[in-house]
């Protein structure tokens, strides 16, 4: 069975359009299947989808298989009875009450070149993907409705088999933009002019995504004392920094923000309004790196977009403090630039990137000639150890900074659908 993950580009081998979380801070891919209990499929309950959604269907697939226990990717084996067994898979997320379950299943995934120095061919891939039959919590309320991809360095990550098959640079990069939609290139190095700074092990190994910053930036002062540790986390809406660092932030901005501060319940702690009249003066926030490398948040507040309609304009700084002693670095700081997740030379770069240039995609750490490849491929597949991705909006009301449930959690989600292009680097 052949199946398109992706794409709002028209291609004709594309059967089917999947709208799928990109999680850097979880390692499996999971999408819904065979369905106990999973979120609504149709296209009437989101304001974002012009078509219904639908399961994958491993019985429906002539090159899938379960996962036995007995396999070395099985990391519940312990709970089977036998070694032929389904493998099973239950994550908990840490948003409240909110998991996936279901079975571990093997398939493959099609890639099609379509690059100016390779044939049109076609090469498969095995991965691992979860047969997500029962979710819960957020997951029952649109967050990930078609599924999570998890980009993580574990094992069963579709980037380490990828690379571990040979198909692609043990790397990748994904983009954000403020329209609803994302992009992955898997293989993606970047480029020569991005800023980087390294991978930080955690107990001696890579498991997650650890950068060290060195210093927060509010407008031109880089404030005292504000050096951490941060997860880059795109599952998560919203970024968290610890305690400490978080009282020093927000204070700074308050002084330095020209607008009038209001208490919104249930929502972020800094929040203004001014009038539409005024001109609103943001102070530029930085996470400032090792070697001189600063990281400018494109995209510092939240404005309710209800208010836009009205004479005047709330806004919030979307930040919420941690009990943790480490950041979790969210969509809402990571929008407009290429993030390249370089897992080979163990660093994250950045670039200034318009998610939808294609011409750029060019990697010079490489040999020989890349080739964008759309991946054609088995329904998307996550599953995670993290924070629930971006909610695909609901039609009902939309959620504002006014608005209560959204906002009061440690892993806050936001009605953002990621429309997930996928494309893959294959080097011939």
């Amino acid at each position: 069975m052949r199946c398109c993950t992706l794409l709002k580009v028209a291609r004709p081998f594309c059967l089917a359009m999947r709208f799928i979380a990109l999680d850097a801070g979880s390692d499996m891919l999971w999408v819904p299947c065979d369905c106990i209990e999973c979120a609504s499929l149709s296209a009437g309950n989101y304001n974002v989808l012009d078509r219904d959604l639908n399961q994958y269907r491993p019985s429906l697939s002539n090159t899938s298989r379960h996962l036995p226990c007995g396999h070395k990717l099985c990391d519940v084996h312990s709970v089977c009875k036998g070694s032929k067994d389904p493998c099973p898979y239950a994550v908990q997320y840490s948003s409240a009450n909110t998991s996936s379950s279901g079975y571990v299943f093997e398939d493959k995934l099609h890639l099609t070149s379509n690059g100016k120095h390779a044939e049109q061919n076609s090469v498969q891939a095995s991965i691992i993907l979860g047969c997500g039959r029962k979710q819960t919590g957020e997951y029952l309320r649109g967050a990930g409705p078609d599924g999570v991809l998890g980009l993580g360095p574990g094992n069963i990550s579709v980037p380490s088999l990828l690379a571990k098959a040979g198909l692609i640079q043990n790397s990748f990069s994904i983009c954000f933009e403020e329209n609803e939609s994302g992009r992955i290139i898997f293989g993606d190095q970047g480029h020569v002019t991005q800023h980087s700074t390294p991978f930080l092990p955690i107990d001696g190994k890579f498991n997650a995504y650890i950068v060290g910053v060195e210093s927060f930036c509010v407008g031109s002062l880089c404030l005292k004392e504000t050096r951490f540790q941060a997860l880059i986390d795109s599952g998560s809406s919203f970024t968290f920094l610890p305690n400490e660092v978080y009282q020093k932030v927000v204070i700074e901005f308050d002084k330095q923000v020209n607008a009038t501060s209001i208490v919104l319940q249930n929502s972020w702690e800094y929040c203004y309004n001014a009038s539409s009249q005024e001109l609103i003066s943001i102070p530029p926030l930085n996470l400032a790196f090792s070697r001189n490398q600063t990281y400018l948040i494109q995209n510092p507040i939240f404005i309710d977009p209800a208010s836009q309609e009205q004479e005047y304009t709330i806004f919030c700084l979307p930040v919420s403090p941690s009990d943790d002693d480490y950041a979790a670095i969210g969509q809402n700081f990571l929008m407009g630039y290429r993030m390249v997740f370089d897992r080979e030379n163990l660093r994250f770069s950045w670039s200034r990137w318009n998610c939808q240039d294609r011409a750029s995609f060019s990697s010079p750490y490489s040999v020989g000639s890349p080739n964008p490849l759309p991946v054609d491929q088995q329904q998307s597949f996550p599953n995670a150890h993290g924070i629930p991705p971006a909610i695909a909006g609901h039609t009902s009301p939309k959620p504002s900074a006014a608005t209560p449930e959204l906002i009061t959690s440690r892993h806050s989600l936001v009605s953002l659908l990621l429309i997930c292009h996928l494309w893959l680097w294959l080097f011939c």
